[in-house]
C-alpha cells in the first residue's frame, strides 16, 4: 500500500490515533481555508436574527482590537501546546532540526523555504510546540508572518494570533523588531504565493532572486538573516501546474495580484478512501532544518549595493544548507535547488 494513504504510514499504531491524526490535519486545514468566510457569514446572518446583540457586540470588540495583530499579536502558550498539535505532527511526521544556536540577545529574520501550499512545516514548528522550537532555542519567540487579510476575518484572525501569527507587513515586523526587546524571531516564507504556484513533490525552486525586502528590512533592524529548509514541504499536495502564457496562469497571476494569494488547483487524499482524491494532505515526511544565521550590521538606509551582498550571502548560505542536508532526506547528490 502506498505511503500517500493515511492508514498505511502508522501499521503499529491504533486505529484511533491514525484518525486523530488525521482530524488534527483537517481541522487544520479546513480552517486556514474556510474558517474566516464561514464566520463572516455567520455574523451576517446573527445581524439578522435575535441574536443581532451578541453579533454587535463582537463587531464592536473586533474594532477596538483592530491593531493588535500589528503589535505583536495575542500569542497563547496554552493554545501552542495543545496536544492536537502531537497529533498534526505525528501525521507527516515533522521534524525541526537545530544546526547552530540563536542567542536570545539578537532578534532574526529567518527566511522559510519553500512555500508548499499550506506551509505545514512552517506552521508546526513556529507557531505550535509540537517539535519543541522553545526547548531547541531558549529565549527565542518564534513570530510566522502570514497574509494580512487572514486578519480581517472573523474567529479566524484570533485563531491564527493565539499561534504566534503575525501579518506579513512592515508595521508588525517593525514592531516585533524595534519594540519588542531582543529574542524575536519573524519567519517569513519568502517565496510567497508565486512560489506556491511551481510547487510540486520532488520539485526543488524557491522564489528568490528578485525577493530583496526582507534582506533590508534585516539591515535597517540589525537582525540577523537565518536561512530555513524544509525538505517534503512540496510533497504534501500534488498541483495541476499550467504552463506560463495559458489562460489559466494568467488567471491565477490576475486573481494573485487582486487577492494577494495564489488560486492554486491542489488535491491529496480523500478523507475515508486513501487512494481518493481529497483535501487531507499526504502523509510524507517534513524536515525543517533552521540554519546559520548570518549576522547583520545596523543600517538604517542601506545602499543597493549593501542589500546585494547580502542576499547574495542568504542565497549561498541557502544553497550550503540544502546541500548539506538533501541526501539524508531522501533526495540524490544530484539534485540542485533552483533559485528563480
Amino acid at each position: 500500500q502506498s505511503l500517500d494513504v493515511p492508514s498505511a504510514f502508522w501499521p503499529c499504531r491504533s486505529k484511533m490515533e491514525k484518525h486523530l491524526q488525521v482530524i488534527s490535519v483537517l481541522q487544520w486545514v479546513v480552517s486556514f481555508l474556510a474558517l474566516g468566510a464561514a464566520c463572516t457569514l455567520l455574523l451576517a446572518y446573527m445581524f439578522c436574527t435575535d441574536c443581532w446583540l451578541i453579533a454587535a457586540m463582537y463587531i464592536a470588540w473586533l474594532i477596538v482590537d483592530w491593531n493588535t495583530p500589528k503589535q505583536g499579536g495575542r500569542r497563547s502558550s496554552w493554545v501552542r501546546s495543545w496536544t492536537i498539535w502531537t497529533y498534526f505532527r505525528d501525521y507527516f511526521p515533522i521534524r525541526l532540526i537545530k544546526t547552530h544556536d540563536l542567542p536570545p540577545s539578537r532578534n532574526y529574520i529567518l527566511g522559510y523555504h519553500p512555500h508548499g501550499i499550506l506551509c505545514f512545516g512552517a506552521f508546526c514548528n513556529f507557531s505550535t510546540e509540537a517539535t519543541g522550537f522553545s526547548k531547541k532555542f531558549p529565549g527565542i519567540k518564534p513570530s510566522l508572518a502570514t497574509l494580512a487579510g487572514n486578519f480581517r476575518l472573523p474567529v479566524l484572525r484570533d485563531y491564527l494570533m493565539s499561534g504566534g501569527i503575525i501579518p506579513v507587513n512592515k508595521n508588525s515586523i517593525d514592531y516585533l523588531l524595534t519594540c519588542n526587546g531582543m529574542g524575536n524571531a519573524v519567519i517569513i516564507v519568502v517565496g510567497g504565493a508565486a512560489e506556491s504556484l511551481h510547487c510540486a513533490p520532488g520539485f526543488n525552486a524557491v522564489t528568490l532572486k528578485n525577493r530583496k525586502g526582507f534582506v533590508k528590512l534585516a539591515l535597517q533592524k540589525g537582525s540577523d538573516l537565518v536561512p530555513v529548509y524544509s525538505f517534503g514541504e512540496n510533497d504534501a499536495y500534488k498541483q495541476v501546474i499550467f504552463e506560463e502564457g495559458t489562460w489559466w496562469r494568467n488567471l491565477q497571476k490576475k486573481l494573485q495580484k487582486l487577492l494577494g494569494f495564489a488560486p492554486c488547483l491542489f488535491h491529496g487524499c480523500g478523507l475515508f478512501f486513501g487512494n481518493s482524491w481529497g483535501i487531507v494532505p499526504f502523509c510524507k515526511p517534513i524536515t525543517t532544518i533552521v540554519g546559520e544565521p548570518i549576522t547583520v550590521p545596523k543600517i538604517e538606509d542601506p545602499s543597493d549595493e549593501m542589500v546585494d551582498l547580502y542576499h547574495a550571502m542568504y542565497i549561498k548560505s541557502l544553497q550550503s544548507l540544502f546541500d548539506k542536508y538533501k541526501t539524508r532526506f531522501g533526495l540524490k547528490e544530484s539534485d540542485v535547488l533552483y533559485i528563480q
